[in-house]
């Protein structure tokens, strides 16, 4: 039950905004792009700030 208590807590904290990116991560929308972004800002969510990957990437292993 340990492992549910973050999810738990978040979801008490702030549900709208829970539900929103639980919405978003279903529909697979991008958190980086308006208005999805702007709406998280306005609900007191910070967004991922990472780079744009466009694609699959090489790795090398040695």
């Amino acid at each position: 039950m340990d492992e549910l208590r973050p999810i738990l807590q978040e979801l008490t904290l702030q549900p709208t905004a829970f539900f929103g990116g639980l919405v978003a991560g279903f529909l697979r929308l991008d958190l980086n792009e308006d208005p999805l972004k702007s709406w998280l800002g306005q609900q007191g969510v910070a967004t991922p700030t990472s780079p744009k990957q466009s694609g699959p990437q090489s790795i090398s292993i040695d």
